[in-house]
């Protein structure tokens, strides 16, 4: 069987422990969460998980069902199969020497992100945007160097039926 990719948004109470719990039952079952971003949402005694992770899709049943039983979880949504907008914000340093920053400068335009930091050598851009944005403007910037990469992870909301 081949694994799939899952995005999942779990609402929890907004209590100490809960993520170490969430966290350990996958951790203890031998799955990786590829992406991990956590918030208080209007009700600040709740918090929203969004997690992605890749496994097969009957295991991703267990899961769904394991993360129900835990008492501070509120609701588990699977957004895979659903209408939804999901973004991720990372922070990209880049060399910038002298006769590549016009070139790196124009890539930041292009794709609508922001220089936040200068240096004599490099810049750092901020950037935000679903996966396929995200790496099409690595792909770019790569030959340029890149010098680090930090980045929040997915957060994704369900689009309405309309």
């Amino acid at each position: 069987m081949s694994c799939n990719k899952y995005l999942l948004s779990i609402l929890v109470d907004n209590e100490p422990g809960v993520l170490s719990r969430i966290a350990g039952l996958f951790s203890g079952r031998g799955f990786n969460i590829d992406s991990l971003s956590v918030a208080k949402t209007t009700d600040p005694g709740q918090s929203r998980i969004t997690m992605v992770t890749k496994c097969e899709p009957s295991i991703i049943e267990q899961i769904k069902k394991q993360l129900n039983k835990l008492i501070n979880v509120i609701t588990v949504n699977d957004l895979t199969e659903k209408r939804y907008v999901q973004r991720q914000l990372s922070m990209v340093k880049v060399h910038a020497h002298i006769d590549k920053r016009a070139e790196v400068l124009r890539i930041v335009d292009i794709f609508r992100c922001r220089v936040v930091d200068v240096g004599h050598e490099h810049y750092t851009v901020e950037i935000s945007g679903d996966d396929e944005k995200l790496e099409a403007f690595l792909s770019l910037l790569k030959p340029m160097g890149i010098i680090e990469i930090v980045s929040t992870g997915s957060i994704a909301v369900a689009r309405e039926n309309v």
